[in-house]
Order: C-alpha cells, then sequence, then structure tokens
C-alpha cells in the first residue's frame, strides 16, 4: 500500500458542498412535486430553498469546471476512445462489482492522482458532468422564471416537456444519492474512500503487491 494524494482540497470542497446541495434539491424538490401528500416543509420555503440552492450549486459547478479545465488533473475525466479497450475495461469492472469483490479478489483499477476513475466511474461522471447536470440547470433556470424564458420554453415543446426532463433527471439524481454512500464503501475499508474525501490522502494498493496476491 502506498498512500497518494487524490483528492486536492478544491475537489473535496466541491465533493462537500455538492453532496449538501443534492440532498437539499431532491428534499425540496420532492416537497414542490408532491404538494398534499407530503409534509417536509411550508411550500413557499420549499421553493425558496430549491431556488437558492439551485443557484449555489451551479456556482459550485462553475467552480469544479474551472478548475479541471486549468488543472493538470482534468486528465481523470478524459474519455478513453478506443471503444474496444473501453468495453474490456468496462467488463473487468462490473465483473469485480458483481463477483470479484465478494471473492477478496483486488480491484482491477488502481487510481492515482491522473487516473481516480475507474472506466465505469469515469463514464458516469462524463454523462453526470457534462451532460445531465448541465440539462438540470438549463431546465431548471427555465422553470424559475417561465415567463422571462418564455420563448426557449415553447420552443423546447411548453412547460410540460420542460418540467418532465427536470424530473426524469431528478428521479436519477434520487438514485445516484442513494447508491453512492454504497459505493463509497467498496475501498480496502468501508471507510477509506470517506476519509480520502476529507483528508486527500488515500491508501492505493500497488500493481506489484496486486501481482504477488494473484
Amino acid at each position: 500500500m502506498s498512500k497518494q494524494y487524490l483528492h486536492p482540497l478544491p475537489v473535496r470542497i466541491w465533493h462537500w458542498t455538492n453532496a449538501l446541495c443534492f440532498i437539499l434539491l431532491i428534499v425540496s424538490g420532492t416537497q414542490i412535486r408532491y404538494l398534499g401528500l407530503i409534509s417536509l416543509m411550508p411550500f413557499r420555503t420549499a421553493v425558496a430553498v430549491h431556488n437558492f440552492v439551485g443557484f449555489v450549486l451551479i456556482g459550485n459547478f462553475c467552480i469544479w469546471l474551472t478548475f479541471y479545465l486549468f488543472s493538470d488533473k482534468n486528465k481523470a475525466y478524459h474519455p478513453e476512445l478506443n471503444l474496444l479497450k473501453q468495453s474490456r475495461e468496462c467488463f473487468q469492472q462490473l465483473k469485480y462489482y458483481g463477483y470479484g469483490i465478494f471473492k477478496g479478489d483486488p480491484s482491477p483499477h488502481h487510481a492515482g492522482p491522473f487516473d481516480k476513475f475507474n472506466p465505469l466511474q469515469r463514464m458516469l461522471y462524463q454523462v453526470l458532468m457534462l451532460f445531465l447536470l448541465p440539462a438540470q440547470f438549463f431546465t431548471g433556470l427555465l422553470l424559475w422564471d417561465i415567463k422571462r424564458f418564455s420563448g426557449i420554453v415553447d420552443l423546447l415543446g411548453g412547460v410540460r416537456v420542460v418540467d418532465t426532463v427536470h424530473v426524469l433527471i431528478y428521479i436519477f439524481f434520487v438514485f445516484y444519492i442513494l447508491i453512492h454512500p454504497y459505493l463509497a464503501t467498496l475501498g480496502h475499508t468501508p471507510t477509506e474512500h470517506i476519509k480520502a474525501m476529507i483528508s486527500g490522502y488515500e491508501d492505493v494498493e500497488e500493481e506489484s503487491e496486486v501481482h504477488t496476491v494473484a
């Protein structure tokens, strides 16, 4: 094992701010969406919280984007252009998650400062950060002030279409938030990844150790 600095301070601040914002948006959004069925907070409070936190999350996303655009750490998000290699690595990772991890097999991916995501994570984060989150911001802004953006809303098919897209992405993020804590426990110890997102340092298994075990 070697201790490596995987998560710089800006990334850790962004991560925990993001987590808090996601939870608040899901709770307030659920109250707004299912008014009359649940009573987590007053409707006006839910709207105010949802709008405010939404803008905080947009700002947080811009910080993340700026950091990675001007940091050499952005290699962690680079897509694998060799589709055959990408498919093979994703299959190996799926096999590990579905079978190997329960046998105590080592992970096929070895994290490093410039390659901290396994192939499945990298693919998921590319879709999440570059497509789903911007789409959620865009539809959220349109719904925030429908009158001001009425032309764009009409161009996209009306309020119902925009709202449907917003809700579908919301459902995805609900499942993501539920699954993410479990995936965070799949390190060398159940708390390894969580501690790393606090301190920045994580114990990483070196390839020589993996070959020795194998």
